[in-house]
């Protein structure tokens, strides 16, 4: 039984108020009781807490039903009680179709509403724990949503593994549009930290006068349009993980104040004097050679080995294309639903070009790219024709050649020339062309004995 719960009771007839606001208190709930719905209904519009409602049904001004429909609107998961007259089964049924939990008549068995109460209190804590369990599993499950299943990702996937519950600082490197904000999040989410903020900060998306103020906050006054205090980043990321990208881009001057608070784990707010102890895990990630910044001295030496305790790699695009088609169809999964369109099926030929791609802006450029797929195509396919132009003028001119052969003819051609070229291109290796055009081996080997290339009697083995 939630004992410290906070009741909120609405009854304009003050007896009857008082003998349940009275019954409540005497098992130790607290009661803040009004005698009509609008005084109520201000208190709950103000944002002070309550875990439950009862109201009557009949009251002068806004009546129950009325109090119940803003109150859904304002907390959609608080637990309701209305109570109706003695006998009155319309009332009742109409109580619950209206939005209430549960309803009492009167007059009011005291016994029965402490066992209602505490029974929707119970159910709300579940459903409270239930939405939080969910959340957490969501979480969880979303390192296992990191697309890939390319060998590159999954000596990612199992570094994150071992390292995320443990301490230890992490530098995580790779090409701009890699992943490595998703890397980040996935080692906090699976940490002993978890249950603290994740905190990000992009140092070379700040200009340097300004990036010691957002790391460190600062006192009011510290510097002119500082009207107020502000929580910098190491300190909003106390009890859990901070996150600073392009920590290449940190001024010589920054670098030697985060080491200081890495070895002494306390910071001082610009224009202030007191220390304040900090305690937060820091990954910290890069697209450029710190062994080149170093040597270049424009990185500190010991801040990058204080910073590479563990370090993890991520793989450019180029270097991992069979996980392109998984995260093709992620993608466009996702943009159906934010563009309302309903794509159903992404054309081979189409994948076959985007898996030869170079792909510098790496998963960052090729989500654009589908997104921009997504939104101008016309139909619930896409295909080469629906590649934006600059990337269509891009294309070898054997591909371009090769789609502007497609387009006029039927799927069936499409897709026999698309088969029989990529076993062209893969020098008659099977395997290699069934990956490249995103098709099981044993699908490709049928559609070669349709076309007449293997026998049934051939033995279909690479």
């Amino acid at each position: 039984m939630v004992t410290n719960a906070r009741i909120v009771l609405v009854d304009d007839d003050d007896g009857s108020r008082a003998a349940m606001a009275t019954g409540l208190r005497r098992v130790g709930y607290e009661v803040v009781e009004f005698d009509g719905g609008e005084a109520a209904l201000s208190t709950l519009e103000s944002g002070e807490p309550a875990d439950v409602l009862i109201t009557d049904v009949r009251m002068p001004g806004i009546d129950g039903y009325e109090v119940v429909r803003r109150v859904r609107a304002l907390r959609p998961t608080m637990p309701v009680l209305m109570v109706t007259a003695f006998g009155d089964v319309n009332g009742a049924v109409q109580a619950l179709q209206g939005g209430a939990d549960d309803y009492l008549t009167k007059p009011v068995n005291l016994l029965e509403l402490r066992k209602r109460v505490e029974l929707q209190l119970d159910r709300s804590s579940l459903s409270r724990d239930k939405r939080e369990l969910q959340d957490r599993l969501e979480k969880l499950v979303g390192f296992e949503n990191i697309i890939g299943r390319s060998e590159a990702m999954q000596r990612v996937f199992e570094r994150v593994r071992v390292v995320a519950p443990a301490p230890s600082t992490v530098l995580i490197v790779g090409e701009s549009g890699s992943g490595k904000e998703l890397i980040a999040n996935a080692i906090h989410e699976h940490s002993q930290r978890s249950a603290g903020r994740f905190v990000a900060l992009n140092c070379g998306a700040i200009p340097g006068e300004i990036l010691e103020a957002e790391l460190f906050g600062h006192e009011r006054g510290a510097f002119t349009g500082a009207h107020q205090r502000r929580i910098g980043k190491l300190e909003a990321a106390n009890g859990g993980t901070l996150f600073l990208d392009e920590i290449s881009e940190l001024s010589a001057d920054l670098q030697v104040k985060l080491l200081r608070v890495l070895e002494e784990r306390a910071i001082v707010r610009v224009g202030g004097n007191d220390e304040i102890p900090v305690d937060f895990r820091l990954l910290a990630a890069t697209n450029r050679d710190l062994d080149d910044e170093v040597g270049g001295g424009r990185f500190r030496r010991d801040l990058y080995y204080r910073l590479k305790v563990v370090t993890i790699a991520l793989p450019p695009l180029r270097q991992r294309v069979e996980d392109i088609p998984l995260l093709v169809a992620h993608f466009v999964d996702r943009f159906n639903g934010e563009l309302g369109r309903q794509i159903t099926r992404v054309a081979p030929p189409l994948l076959a070009v985007l898996r030869s791609h170079p792909w510098p802006g790496n998963v960052r450029e090729l989500r654009n790219v589908v997104e921009n797929m997504v939104l101008f195509c016309r139909g619930d396919e896409l295909t080469v024709a629906d590649l934006p132009p600059e990337y269509s003028d891009s294309r070898p001119v054997a591909m371009q050649h090769q789609a502007a052969e497609w387009i006029p003819r039927q799927m069936a051609e499409i897709e026999k020339e698309a088969i029989l070229r990529t076993l062209e291109l893969t020098k008659g290796h099977r395997a290699k062309a069934a990956q490249i055009l995103d098709i099981g081996l044993r699908t490709l080997q049928r559609k070669l004995k349709e076309y007449g290339v293997i026998s049934d009697g051939e033995d279909t083995r690479d």
